[in-house]
């Protein structure tokens, strides 16, 4: 449904005909790790993310799976190889 509350003309999971069921009763705003996402909706009420109600919850945890500006870094690989294995590599 759309959204009546915060984000008014936006379609909204959350929006039913007794208003919005979200805890709180309306959605949050955007946290400062959220600044440069592509999904943040530019309101008059504010700056609010597309995706997720309460963006803080997304960064709590760790990061933001929607998050389009955050690069996710590789795991670093221990780094150490068996020698007996590695020579076969080299000759195989």
């Amino acid at each position: 449904m759309v959204c009546t509350t915060i984000k008014k003309g936006v379609d909204c999971f959350f929006m039913t005909n007794n208003g919005c069921q979200f805890n709180g009763g309306s959605c949050h705003t955007i946290v400062e790790q959220c600044i440069g996402c592509q999904k943040i909706l530019d309101l008059p009420t504010g700056q609010y993310c597309q995706s997720f109600p309460d963006p803080a919850m997304r960064w709590r945890i760790g990061r933001c799976s929607m998050a389009t500006h955050a690069k996710s870094t590789p795991s670093k690989v221990n780094g150490k190889l068996n020698p007996l294995k590695a020579s076969k590599r080299r000759a195989g």
